[in-house]
């Protein structure tokens, strides 16, 4: 049997195509929606308002930062707009190029942050929706290695004791470490010195429901199809059902059925399983 379909890798293509059609940019992160009303239209400047935002807590440049899985490089770009030297580590062979594409001033390393072997110093490591991919311990000792006196920024959802009940595809929303065991971690290690932690969840958490209000679209044009398959085309849809089922996993399937019929994912239940945290470290040692 072949192999099965990477529905990610198609759902993160389908999905900067979108972006990139909606908003101009291919941004992957979520929007600050404070003062915005909710709906696609306003997805790009929510977008906007988050990168403002973080780009508030970067310490005097310019910099020499290392952006800690790049997504397709729009922060890349942006940082270099405002005079930083950028490096980009991500581990998509896809997602490389794109920041090959979005920002040709970076230099872009494709391979995993653990196995990173570049020396610095970084003035910044910068996790921008990436620190929950990475072991809290791997992702803080590398980058205190890699910004001897420098500093580390993270942006990125953490779980709640209640979201970490949530597992598999069954799991609501959201994901990230369990927030309990990063402020563990983190007084484990005393010579990092935490100059700011906020919690943005309310603002965000909007994002979710414009993202699943797209996947409704989306799941009904297809219930409007296999509808009339059911009624016009029987054989050609039991001989369609049958190739999914081949190339797609159980698993697989119930997720996207998830996505697009169901409405389990939203900024309610963002808020009761995950928690967004913007946080800036200082790190010891000489510069």
């Amino acid at each position: 049997m072949g192999q099965k379909l990477d529905t990610r890798a198609i759902g993160l293509d389908v999905g900067l195509a979108f972006t990139r059609w909606l908003t101009g940019a291919e941004n992957l992160h979520y929007g600050l929606w404070d003062g915005l009303d909710v709906n696609a239209a306003n997805v790009g400047p929510a977008q906007a308002a988050y990168t403002a935002k973080l780009f508030r807590l970067l310490p005097d440049g310019p910099l020499r930062i290392l952006d800690i899985g790049g997504g397709a490089g729009e922060t890349a770009k942006k940082l270099l707009a405002l005079g930083h030297s950028v490096e980009i580590v991500v581990p998509s062979a896809f997602l490389a190029g794109r920041c090959r594409e979005n920002a040709p001033g970076a230099v872009v390393h494709e391979m995993m942050f653990e196995d990173f072997a570049g020396t610095g110093p970084f003035d910044l490591c910068l996790f921008s929706e990436s620190f929950q991919y990475i072991p809290i311990e791997t992702a803080l000792d590398q980058a205190a290695r890699l910004a001897p006196g420098g500093h580390i920024l993270i942006a990125d959802c953490f779980r709640t004791p209640e979201g970490a009940t949530q597992e598999g595809y069954a799991r609501k929303v959201g994901g990230g470490h369990h927030i309990t065991r990063w402020h563990e971690v983190l007084a484990a290690r005393p010579g990092l010195t935490l100059l700011h932690e906020e919690d943005i969840t309310d603002s965000v958490a909007p994002s979710v429901d414009v993202e699943q209000d797209l996947y409704n679209v989306f799941g009904l044009a297809l219930t409007r199809i296999d509808a009339e398959l059911a009624a016009k085309k029987p054989g050609l849809r039991r001989l369609l059902g049958f190739v999914l089922r081949v190339l797609l996993s159980a698993k697989a399937r119930a997720r996207i059925t998830q996505r697009l019929q169901e409405r389990t994912r939203t900024a309610e239940a963002f808020r009761t399983y995950n928690r967004y945290l913007m946080v800036k470290l200082a790190v010891p040692g000489a510069r």
